[in-house]
């Protein structure tokens, strides 16, 4: 595994969690990325603090509740019930085959409990450079994601909010991430996007993997460990409003089940976790 000291390089919500078109599948490329010219760390978390521990609330807001949008099988719990630190400067979100509080959810009593994070009402950004370090879970019916969402999705509501898929998983596609845009009629399994699969059948869940896109007017890029795997313009979208020239929030979940994963079969094994290293956004530094 990387030394901690790598790993801490600084270098250059609302349940609505759509479906994600799975576009092409892509294999590393030249590697890329990387913001150019001084930048300017807005926003970081590297999850330090004692082992159990929540996450640092001046950060995140902890969702609660079960998502009946994509049909997930989960109940999102509060606290640190299911996102804490370990104490090695990871945030860990656990998803259980459990139902300790009786929760409901949209079938019924809830089989499943895991954790939905976001930093809305904390930290929004227009552009940057939008980056996470993650380990992702493994199995039939795993989701996890990060992803932004417009701010204003509490006046417009979504899709016109618009949403970016900076990395999502699902258990059946081991090897292969997807990154995707959802906007207005372009949404849900219509979403614009593409995904990046690792070489030799590799399995994202053996390790961690660097997660990022660079967001500019009119231009969005996705990449994986600096690989970059496509980019996103307003001539995509067929004459279609483009909705990313304003402020989003930031959102860490692992779902399970729901309408694109399927549910979790014989072969799912619980716990499974999502392990954060990090999460960091930076712009351009205007004061060089």
């Amino acid at each position: 595994m990387t030394s901690r000291s790598k790993r801490r390089r600084r270098t250059p919500a609302v349940l609505l969690l759509a479906a994600v078109c799975a576009g092409l599948s892509w294999t590393p490329g030249s590697a890329g990325a990387a913001p150019d010219g001084p930048q300017a760390v807005t926003f970081e978390d590297n999850f330090d603090g004692p082992a159990g521990s929540a996450v640092d609330g001046g950060k995140w807001l902890i969702e609660t509740g079960d998502n009946v949008n994509n049909h997930e099988r989960q109940y999102y719990t509060p606290g640190n019930a299911n996102a804490a630190l370990d104490g090695e400067g990871n945030l860990v979100i656990t998803a259980r085959k459990e139902n300790p509080g009786d929760y409901q959810c949209w079938y019924g009593r809830c089989e499943y409990t895991s954790a939905r994070l976001n930093t809305s009402g904390r930290f929004t950004t227009t552009y940057g450079h939008v980056e996470a370090r993650m380990k992702v879970p493994r199995g039939q019916g795993m989701w996890p994601a990060f992803w932004m969402l417009g701010d204003d999705i509490g006046q417009v509501g979504w899709p016109a909010s618009g949403e970016i898929d900076v990395m999502e998983n699902v258990g059946f596609e081991p090897n292969t991430v997807h990154g995707t845009i959802h906007g207005p009629d372009y949404s849900g399994s219509g979403g614009i996007g593409a995904g990046y699969s690792l070489p030799g059948g590799e399995a994202f869940a053996d390790g961690f993997h660097t997660f990022a896109v660079d967001w500019s007017p009119n231009e969005i890029t996705w990449s994986v460990d600096g690989n970059v795997y496509q980019t996103r313009t307003p001539a995509d979208l067929g004459g279609k409003q483009w909705v990313f020239d304003k402020p989003f929030f930031l959102i860490l979940n692992l779902a399970v089940g729901g309408y694109w994963p399927g549910d979790p079969d014989g072969s799912t094994t619980f716990p499974q976790q999502l392990v954060v290293d990090y999460v960091r956004v930076t712009t351009p530094d205007a004061a060089q």
